[in-house]
């Protein structure tokens, strides 16, 4: 495996031969302290052992290294990656267009499609669009807001309130945790 491949999952750990110390502090496999030595004896009971002789804390003086299976150690740690990625959840945005002179039934569809969105974990962009002289009447779109806001307070928290920006008038809901 080239160098750079190591030195990207192991967040630059020098391994055996990469340790540039004279000497070393070094730590056994069960994490008892062996002492200080050169660099060449450290190695050497890193052979003997059958494990490496990995740099931990290479800003120490003199640098502490321990007496590891590297590669099982490079397994756990992307192991380890690999289940935090798991457990992190993409939030994702999904948008809901309004205009202002919206029918009932078409607002009840919006408010449904806007409730399973928030029921799944998405946050919601609530835009009310403008067009032509609507724009002269931008508290039609914020009492439309508002009542939206209004009927999803059981699931949804405004995390953003209503805001004119250009043509839009934009709110953000994010979902009850």
């Amino acid at each position: 495996m080239p160098w750079q491949e190591v030195k990207k999952i192991t967040k630059n750990l020098p391994v055996n031969e990469q340790i540039k110390a004279r000497e070393v502090r070094v730590i056994d496999v069960d994490g008892t302290q062996i002492g200080v030595m050169a660099l060449q004896d450290a190695l050497e009971i890193a052979r003997q052992k059958r494990m490496d002789l990995v740099n931990v804390a290479p800003n120490e003086n003199p640098p502490v290294c321990r007496l590891m299976d590297f590669g099982k150690y490079k397994y756990e740690q992307s192991k380890r990656e690999r289940e935090a990625r798991k457990k992190q959840k993409m939030v994702t945005i999904k948008e809901i267009r309004l205009r202002p002179k919206i029918e009932k039934h078409d607002f009840e569809v919006k408010l449904r499609s806007t409730r399973r969105f928030l029921e799944s974990g998405d946050k919601v962009k609530v835009t009310v669009m403008f067009r032509g002289r609507e724009l002269a009447h931008p508290e039609m779109a914020k009492r439309l807001c508002e009542e939206m806001a209004r009927a999803l307070q059981d699931c949804a928290v405004v995390e953003r309130s209503a805001k004119l920006e250009g043509r839009n008038m934009i709110m953000i809901l994010s979902p009850k945790s």
